[in-house]
């Protein structure tokens, strides 16, 4: 009888770690999304091209996803981007070699980083870094590429090829934001 009892507990016992393992992929199950993180790592693209200058350039970090925003002083909605090589605008310049991180996500811009005078609306030349990313756990550096013809470039470094998602917000104001978030993790 002891044995019998022994047994339905652990057999119990048994049920309830098969039951927990299933969101374990050692298991051979399926894995809960990271903080709810859904999104994907393939290229995302969006919108026309729009003459609203570049005016800004940020990033931020976040519980679960670090960001960087790009903000113009008008309505833009227009972008490409995805894992890969980046070059400059204009000399096809490579820019992994100059970029810290273990994937690059190649930030392409549908709207310039200059004026109607063709004055430079950011205060960044060709393979400059825009900020410091001191304890970011994902971003590693983030490249100007340049801009050219309407469009410009930014190579992202990242730790390692993560998912990511683009927004495109309205504001402050008359400016709009193309927001660029990837995530710690898998």
């Amino acid at each position: 009888m002891r044995i019998r009892s022994a047994l339905t507990a652990l057999a119990v016992v048994l049920a309830g770690l098969v039951a927990s393992a299933g969101s374990s992929t050692a298991a051979g199950g399926t894995t809960a999304a990271y903080c709810g993180i859904t999104w994907g790592s393939a290229e995302k693209s969006a919108g026309a091209l729009s003459d609203a200058p570049l005016v800004e350039v940020r990033t931020g970090r976040h519980d679960c996803y670090d960001r960087v925003v790009f903000e113009f002083a008008g309505p833009v909605d227009g972008y490409a981007i995805g894992y890969g090589e980046t070059w400059t605008e204009g000399e096809g310049l490579a820019l992994s070699p100059y970029t810290a991180g273990g994937a690059l996500l190649r930030v392409s811009l549908r709207a310039p980083a200059y004026d109607d005078d063709h004055l430079g609306t950011v205060p960044y030349a060709v393979g400059e870094h825009v900020g410091n990313l001191l304890r970011y756990p994902t971003l590693r550096d983030v490249v100007f590429g340049g801009s050219f013809e309407g469009y410009s470039t930014f190579a992202v470094g990242v730790r390692a090829r993560l998912p990511f998602r683009v927004l495109v917000l309205a504001g402050p104001g008359t400016h709009s934001r193309v927001v660029l978030d990837v995530a710690h993790q898998w």
